[in-house]
């Protein structure tokens, strides 16, 4: 396999333990690259990760029951919003898998656990804080509601209520996008602080802005197209995404 088109900065010293990762610079062929290898460790531990998949999307279906049942049409759009930001930590046994593949290893669900549990401290801290925002997130999206046309059909309180839910929406899915994008197989792969990871995770964002924009709308396009199946085309596509993430991470984080 040629070698990803990076630029690297600096060597740091392994003995230092930073406040944050140096990054590389990355090139915009790179999102689909990881693409590609994540599609390959699928294929490498099909029945792995399919199961691990397939649970994810009985978790959707779940948490799409309760607000159904509840009635909630806007709880269920919620739920559904915070399932996607929340994907990083959902999708840590993948990581795992990826990693025991790099290794050499016959890739087991078991040690997903295993390797799971031997960093809950920090994952259950990054959760923590994805989880208050998204609460923020949560309060602000109710605010929203004050431009939701009443009334008569009209086509520009329409246009003006999607355009400021986007908005907002838009701005925490960044954050929570730039915190993460690394930060979760890094913790897994060095043992790093929820800190740590989160800081390095922005500043890889900030140095390789155009290229996790391009990579970002990849993801929100594949998980669209997998909700559009009725939630199943998502035992595949999480999956893929989550290996992907994994390739991400050790590209651009040395």
């Amino acid at each position: 396999m040629a070698e990803p088109n990076v630029v690297q900065q600096d060597a740091v010293d392994p003995e230092i333990k930073p406040l944050l990762y140096p990054c590389n610079t990355l090139s915009y062929d790179a999102p689909v690259r990881w693409l590609r290898l994540g599609w390959q460790d699928l294929k490498r531990a099909p029945r792995q990760s399919l199961a691990y998949g397939a649970g994810l999307v009985l978790f959707g279906y779940l948490i799409t029951w309760l607000a159904w049942e509840d009635g909630n049409t806007v709880a269920l759009f919620s739920l559904t919003v915070a399932f996607i930001l929340m994907g990083p930590v959902l999708a840590f046994g993948l990581y795992s898998i990826s990693r025991q593949l790099e290794q050499g290893r016959k890739p087991k669900l078991g040690m997903c656990w295993v390797e799971s549990r031997d960093h809950l401290r920090n994952e259950a801290l990054f959760a923590l804080v994805m989880l208050v925002v998204l609460l923020i997130w949560a309060r602000a999206a109710s605010m929203v509601h004050i431009f939701f046309p009443a009334g008569e059909l009209d086509l520009q309180g329409w246009l003006q209520f999607l355009l400021v839910g986007s908005a907002i929406g838009a701005f925490f899915a960044a954050i929570v996008f730039a915190a993460s994008v690394v930060s979760l197989p890094m913790m897994l792969d060095r043992g790093t602080d929820a800190v740590t990871g989160g800081l390095t995770s922005v500043n890889a964002v900030l140095n390789n802005k155009g290229v996790m924009l391009l990579w970002a709308m990849m993801i929100v396009g594949l998980v669209l197209l997998g909700f559009a199946t009725a939630y199943i085309g998502l035992a595949v596509v999480l999956p893929v995404i989550g290996h992907a993430s994994w390739h991400a991470y050790k590209e651009t984080v040395r």
